[in-house]
This record gives C-alpha cells, structure tokens and sequence, in this order.
C-alpha cells in the first residue's frame, strides 16, 4: 500500500511542475519578499517646464543639499524690466538668497532636499570702498554653516549676481573688507567639511 502510494506521489511531480511553469510560476526555495519598490530615486527630481517657468521669472539655479552634497535645481526670480545692471545683481541676489532660505517642494522633501540657509537674512550692493561687484549680506559670511556658506557661495558664483568666474565676493554688515570665495568641486561635494576658499580682495 506504501509503495503505490509513493509512487503516485512520484507521478504526480511533473504533472504539478508543469500546471507551475505553464502559469508563469517559477518555483524556488528561497522565499522572495523584497518589500515594497522605492518610490522615488533620491536626489532626483523630473525635469521642470522651463517655458512655464520663464513666463513667472528670469530661470535661475539653486544649491540645495541632498545627501552629503550640494545639488542644483530650478527656480525663477522676477527682475523688473529696465532694472540698471548694478540694481539687477543686487535684485537677482535677494531672490536667490530667498529661494535659498524658502521650504523645499513637497517633491523635493521626497526626494531627499535640504537647505541650511536660514529666512529673514537681506543682500545688499558694495560700499563706497568695496569692489563694484561686491555683495554684502545681513549676517556675516563667518557666522554662517558651513552648509549654508557653501549654499551661498555657489548659488551666487553661478548666476548674474556675480561674474560668473565660479567666485563671489561677500561681507558682512560690519566695516571688515569683504572677501572673494569661490566654489569648488570639493565644496560641492563635501559642504558640510570643506569651506569655500577665500581670500583677500585687491583695493578692498
């Protein structure tokens, strides 16, 4: 009786072998519960409308921090036609500052977004002793994070607030002669460690 049983069980085998791969069931002993998929790749955002976005502003870019870098994304800030060149640095510096300083998107918190640049903080243009591009900001470059200087320096290197030569030149809103930082790779890579080189400007 065992043994006719056994061998039906034998028999049996194939045939539920093939029921499986016929359905597209693979079978296997390792049990495959991978959890859900990712929603999302961090530090990925989809790409912006930049035919919407011109029509709200001049398009700009912003350094954001996601993971252990600085990353840039999209923005728009408004410069009124007409605007004096010397007026539209300072102009699309505030803008940038407060871009800096605004909440991420709801989609750029997903995808892992950050800002260290605190709200409330002004840009103002040089003094009479300062180099024509010079930007003086309300609180003193030193006193910022590192994160936050990083931010800064490379959001404003690469706009029209500054020459566009990957540096900016900023101080504070005390008498200190203001200084050129540039933005770095290391800085973009590595914010939170390595500050934006600085130095001494000529005539400043």
């Amino acid at each position: 009786m065992n043994v006719r049983l056994n061998v039906r069980r034998l028999l049996a085998l194939p045939v539920l072998a093939g029921l499986l791969t016929g359905c597209g069931i693979r079978a296997t002993e390792v049990p495959t519960d991978f959890g859900p998929a990712p929603s999302r790749v961090r530090c990925s955002l989809t790409e912006p409308d930049v035919s919407t976005q011109a029509s709200r502003g001049l398009p700009v870019q912003v350094f954001l921090l996601c993971g252990s870098s600085l990353v840039a994304v999209d923005r728009t800030v408004r410069v009124p036609d007409g605007t004096a060149d010397f007026q539209r640095r300072v102009l699309v510096a505030q803008g940038l500052l407060d871009e800096l300083a605004a909440t991420p998107s709801p989609a750029e918190k997903e995808a892992g977004y950050t800002t260290d640049v605190r709200g409330g903080m002004a840009v103002s243009g040089p003094r009479p002793q300062d180099p024509e591009d010079a930007l003086r900001l309300s609180t003193a470059p030193g006193d910022l994070t590192s994160y936050a200087l990083a931010q800064l320096v490379c959001t404003f290197s690469d706009s029209a607030a500054a020459e566009g030569d990957g540096s900016v030149i900023l101080g504070g809103p005390d008498g200190e002669p203001p200084r050129r930082y540039e933005c770095t790779d290391e800085v973009r890579s590595r914010p939170g460690s390595t500050e934006p080189p600085s130095g001494e400007v000529a005539g400043a």
